[in-house]
């Protein structure tokens, strides 16, 4: 009698085991959508701009680097940029130093 006892208490539930199952992966599920669209979006969104940036450097076109240093651009090699500081005081730095265009903010002044 116990044997048949045991045997139908170990037995599934039925559908509320399968449902109590899926909500409990519920919150997981929710934590991974959040930091999809708050975190690894925009800084995949982020990445590709700064890329598409870095690829389109022209001459002639003034840039701030990563260290703050405002100069124009006077030659681009494969994976350098050549920039004018001051007076012909001539810098050269990575691509990936640049960080960003500065032609609105010099003019504006």
């Amino acid at each position: 009698m116990t044997n048949l006892l045991n045997i139908l208490l170990m037995a599934p539930q039925g559908q509320g085991a399968q449902q109590n199952g899926w909500m409990s992966f519920l919150p997981l599920v929710l934590i991974i959508v959040v930091f999809y669209f708050f975190f690894i979006r925009p800084q995949m969104k982020r990445s590709k701009d700064q890329k598409k940036f870095k690829e389109s450097l022209q001459k002639g076109q003034k840039i701030i680097t990563i260290g703050g240093i405002h100069g124009r651009i006077v030659e681009i090699q494969e994976t350098t940029v050549t920039i004018e500081v001051e007076n012909n005081v001539r810098l050269r730095v990575e691509k990936t130093a640049v960080a960003m265009d500065n032609t609105q903010t010099i003019e504006a002044k």
